[in-house]
């Protein structure tokens, strides 16, 4: 099966269900309940995220990330939109499908505060898109990929935690 077919399979079972066990050789997460918003709550009360309330609405992920879960999501900002290369959002958000490859690309099926991410140098973390995300937490703050930085570390939600980032990650 595809990995688009794996993903839209997450999309569909985890509006319901707990998140996944955790990536192999971490510890397990800890159950996000610190927020009382969820996840699109909190992006769409944050004006900086406006420009990723607008894919996650495009590519109709909201009642997922609304959802029951323990979620990561890596939330870059409208700043990190702007840097994509000319024309680049609106090609995404005219096509679905790789607009929701990107998306899903920053959500973790799993809970991971930034406290986890400290000390680890090249640990990597699954995505529900299927590629992993490598983490580097060893200089007192988080990259991911090796060059976007989190510049704001949990933020929590009812059913997961937000780190906002400076960049838009890409799958490769």
């Amino acid at each position: 099966m595809d990995r688009t077919l794996n993903r839209r399979s997450f999309i569909t079972r985890t509006a319901g269900l707990a998140a996944a066990a955790p990536f192999a050789g971490l510890a397990a997460p800890a159950l996000a309940v610190t927020g009382s918003s969820n996840i699109v709550e909190l992006a769409v009360a944050t004006p900086d995220l406006s420009t990723l309330v607008t894919a996650v609405q495009a590519a109709g992920l909201v009642d997922t990330l609304s959802g029951r879960g323990n979620f990561t999501v890596f939330a870059p900002t409208n700043r990190a939109f702007a840097h994509l290369p000319a024309g680049t959002l609106d090609a995404l958000l005219a096509d679905i499908p790789a607009l929701t490859n990107v998306l899903t690309y920053h959500v973790s099926p799993d809970y991971y505060p930034a406290s986890q991410f400290v000390g680890q140098v090249g640990a990597v973390h699954r995505t529900v898109q299927g590629q992993p995300i490598r983490v580097d937490g060893r200089h007192g703050f988080v990259m991911l990929n090796g060059n976007t930085r989190v510049t704001t570390a949990d933020v929590f939600a009812s059913n997961g935690v937000v780190h906002i980032i400076d960049a838009v990650l890409l799958p490769h």
